[in-house]
């Protein structure tokens, strides 16, 4: 099959390698962070340290996630997606790597800081590739498909948990964060770099930071949302596990169990209202989704047993995981040409650095409250506020990535 000829499938090679290296490299990146979820206590009996101080780490990965933001899209702007993309998966690769030979708290929660600046970097570059590699009418459905990965790297840290952790212990399971590395081959060799940041690559950093100046107020919001989405995300997600644990009593592998199965969801959710977008645009397809991890909050946050709390985390993660399958194309549309590989990862970082407290919030609650009504509590101000942000925001659904239409994609 020639580059340019249209595969059985409804986009070409190229556009392919693109939407897989983007997939893929928020695959790998999420697997890197959950890996540390699924092993709270464990960690937190070789360091000697409390459960609390674990969690902490992933505070400090969230925090540091803006800081590669605006290294890899700086660079994504001024140097094409593909060279940041590649550096990017090579410098989270390693430091997840060195995370498995820690040999003291401390030395980990810097590791995991560091990683944070890694993790950070990956998403903006990844999909602005991707949405730029796609034609319009298929751009809902590859961001479902593109935002999937972050729960497929969740899935895989849930079956190494089952698998890994039990025969070759906690240190392997951050070794196998280093083999993304490899990814860096498959985008030198497969992937092209895209039409769109031909046609509006800045010749310098200092007026890519003037043309992401230029549009501060649509930036503002984009932070708010993204806060919120990750509000949604990471307090449904992060201590999920560990609540399933303490306040029910599973084993490690019953929870990695249920971790699997509710990251299936998560998948569903993604391509069923990535699609969904593309029929009724980005903000109804992203409310409804919302309004679906509401009405389960019930069965999630107070099931009595186990086939309960299975089901109710399962249809959870369709609505939030449903609603993330809408960001990649709805942040990349609103954002401009010049700085769509800087202004939609910016806005997604420092969102999640609003929110990076959100597992120390609910520790707190779940101390005040309980851990049932600490997650619920929280989810349902979020939910009903994001709700309310996406609606009277604004869309941009099927915007013209190219100039005068010029070598559109596909």
């Amino acid at each position: 099959m020639t580059a340019d000829r249209p595969s059985r499938l409804p986009l070409t090679s190229d556009q392919w390698h693109a939407v897989s290296a983007s997939f893929l490299g928020w695959t790998l990146d999420a697997f890197d962070f959950f890996v540390a979820i699924f092993l709270v206590e464990t960690l937190a009996a070789q360091f000697h340290v409390s459960a609390s101080k674990i969690i902490d780490t992933t505070w400090a990965t969230l925090a540091m996630r803006p800081v590669g933001a605006v290294i890899f899209g700086f660079l994504a702007d001024r140097y094409g997606r593909r060279t940041p993309l590649m550096a990017n998966v090579v410098f989270f690769s390693v430091v997840e790597l060195l995370c498995g030979f820690s040999t003291s708290y401390t030395m980990f929660f810097i590791l995991r800081t560091i990683y944070g600046i890694g993790m950070g970097g990956e998403w903006g570059v990844g999909s602005s590739l991707a949405m730029e590699s796609v034609p319009p009418k298929w751009r809902g459905t590859i961001s479902g498909i593109v935002q999937s990965g972050y729960s497929s790297g969740y899935l895989l840290a849930a079956i190494a948990a089952k698998v890994v952790l039990p025969f070759w212990g906690w240190r392997a399971m951050f070794w196998a964060g280093g083999l993304p590395a490899l990814l860096a081959f498959y985008i030198r060799w497969k992937v092209k770099e895209t039409e769109a940041w031909k046609q509006n690559r800045m010749p310098r950093f200092g007026l890519i930071a003037k043309a992401a100046a230029a549009h501060w107020k649509l930036f503002v919001y984009l932070i708010g949302l993204m806060a919120l989405m990750n509000f949604l995300s990471h307090g449904t997600q992060d201590l999920y596990p560990h609540f399933l644990q303490s306040t029910h009593g599973f084993s490690t592998s019953t929870v990695a169990n249920i971790a699997i199965f509710y990251n299936i969801g998560a998948l569903v959710g993604a391509l069923i209202f990535g699609k969904l977008s593309e029929r009724i645009g980005r903000r109804r397809s992203l409310v409804a989704a919302t309004m679906v991890a509401l009405c389960i909050i019930p069965a999630w946050a107070f099931g009595k047993t186990l086939l309960v709390l299975a089901a109710g985390a399962f249809l959870m993660q369709v609505g939030v995981q449903g609603a993330w399958g809408i960001i990649p194309a709805h942040l990349n549309e609103l954002s401009p040409g010049e700085v769509r590989g800087l202004l939609p990862g910016l806005a997604y970082q420092l969102g999640n650095f609003v929110a990076s407290p959100v597992n120390r919030i609910e520790d707190v609650l779940h101390h005040s409250f309980g851990y049932s009504w600490a997650l619920a509590g929280f989810e349902i101000a979020v939910i009903v506020l994001l709700a309310l942000v996406v609606s009277l925001g604004p869309e941009s659904k099927g915007k013209e990535f190219l100039r005068e239409g010029r070598g559109v994609p596909g």
